[in-house]
């Protein structure tokens, strides 16, 4: 039966596909109050269907409401609420300064849609990585084609239902299915690719697009470091690295990987990252309300294989009929371990320490460019430093996460965790292709770009500069 739907799907696809192509020929896409429209019928269906989402989330991996909310729905509603308010605005035509050489001109940047879209989406934050590149994609103009992962079908299939309600499938298809059906979409050619996902994945879509030279926002991971300075808030850090580790049950692309604590520091931290567990889950996390659980079996099993003789200061019980894994911290892993060579994504913590900034640098060097990267400390000079120093996608000083928060502020990595930005207005332009044009008068005809160019070179190079 699986087979059965397999097959038909990958049918499909070309046909989906041709008909969003033929539908956005027809210029229809272009009618941006249309689009408004649309997106406002979206969000009113988002509120509507609030418990759904919710209940959803909980059935792929008992994901807390407060956080479908806090880190799903919200972060999707206030996008649509911005984008509403703004996107005329962007959708005009932006007139920019001429250039005298052109003289005389009038210039200006053209907001164009790429064209059909493809978005492939995560599991971790299945809704909200799914619906929001998919908004950016519609405010700009474009058709769309989500594929939502199989991983958690219950919010993939509230997906579906919600897009269906609002948006016919010349305009968004969403496909479900597995590995194959992603296979047979990258055998397409598209106008844009959105992925986010894993770095070796992010590998295999960025090889499947090569041909097409398809242009592509590749929104990936990596082991995101944590330092702690001596002059930092120990009590303030460990409070704010536990909500930002271990929401979510740590399956989080920007949470902390690792921590990097000044040797002076190490035990007070513990000590404070022991206090903040049990202040937000309780003694026994199991029983918490307020704990996700891993998304399935082959996720649990390779984190719980990360464990293995490894120092646990922390948590470290598991539970495989549940997928659960407590919070935990592990002490001062080898840097060749299997917890020290992948991106984590999941609720542990290796602690590593140092004394001098030259073990900071050696630490982090092993590793390609993060997604994110936060420092703790007091002396502004040293956190400074730091943000400077590293490339990374983006991060934040004394606090964790919260960079994702902010509509002014582009998301994306840089190196081997991704590239390009979105959120916002950059969701916008993400989507967008800046058309150049230059509006020529006709009323004069400067002489001079003209041959037989004897005697005008002098002319121009002072004229040059002049300017």
């Amino acid at each position: 039966m699986v087979e059965e739907i397999e097959t038909q799907l990958q049918e499909n696809i070309p046909k989906i596909i041709s008909s969003q192509k033929a539908f956005f020929d027809t210029g229809r896409t272009l009618d941006v109050p249309k689009r408004i429209e649309k997106l406002k019928a979206l969000k009113r269906l988002i509120e509507a269907r609030e418990k759904y989402i919710s209940e959803a989330l909980f059935q792929d991996f008992k994901k807390p409401e407060f956080e479908t909310f806090v880190t799903e729905t919200f972060i999707i509603l206030s996008e649509l609420k911005f984008i509403i308010k703004n996107l005329e605005k962007w959708a005009k035509p932006e007139k920019v300064g001429s250039s005298w050489i052109n003289f005389p001109s009038s210039d200006f940047i053209y907001q164009q849609p790429y064209g059909n879209v493809l978005v492939l989406a995560p599991w971790n934050y299945p809704f909200q990585l799914s619906v929001s590149p998919v908004i950016g994609a519609l405010a700009a103009g474009n058709t769309v084609v989500l594929k939502p992962s199989e991983y958690s079908p219950h919010t993939s299939k509230v997906i579906e239902d919600i897009f269906k309600e609002i948006y016919p499938p010349e305009v968004v298809s969403v496909v479900q299915g597995g590995v194959s059906a992603s296979e047979k979409l990258l055998e397409q050619k598209w106008d844009y690719v959105f992925f986010t996902g894993s770095v070796p994945v992010g590998r295999i879509v960025a090889k499947a697009i090569a041909p097409h030279l398809t242009p592509a926002t590749l929104e990936l991971g990596g082991k995101n470091p944590c330092i702690i300075h001596d002059s930092a808030k120990i009590e303030l850090a460990a409070k704010r690295i536990v909500w930002g580790k271990f929401i979510n049950a740590g399956q989080t692309c920007i949470a902390p990987d690792y921590i990097l604590v000044h040797t002076s520091q190490k035990g007070h931290f513990i000590d404070a990252l022991k206090n903040e567990i049990s202040a937000a889950f309780g003694e026994d996390p199991k029983f918490s309300e307020s704990y996700a659980r891993i998304i399935n079996k082959k996720k649990f099993e390779r984190l719980q294989g990360m464990l293995r003789g490894e120092e646990i200061l922390i948590g470290g019980q598991t539970d495989a009929s549940e997928l659960y894994i407590a919070p935990t911290v592990l002490n001062e892993p080898s840097l060749k371990s299997a917890v020290m060579e992948d991106e984590i994504f999941g609720p542990i913590l290796p602690v590593l320490t140092f004394s001098e900034e030259a073990e900071i640098e050696k630490i982090i060097g092993l590793y390609p460019d993060p997604l994110a990267l936060y420092v703790f400390a007091e002396d502004k000079d040293f956190s400074e430093k730091i943000l400077k120093k590293y490339r990374f996608g983006g991060g934040a000083s004394n606090d964790v996460v919260v960079h994702i928060a902010n509509k002014n502020l582009p998301f994306g990595g840089v190196g081997s965790s991704g590239y390009g930005g979105y959120h916002g207005k950059f969701s916008f332009d993400t989507f967008t292709h800046k058309k150049s044009i230059s509006k020529r008068a006709t009323w004069i005809d400067m002489p001079f770009r003209y041959a037989p160019y004897k005697g005008k070179l002098l002319l121009i190079k002072k004229v040059m500069k002049m300017l």
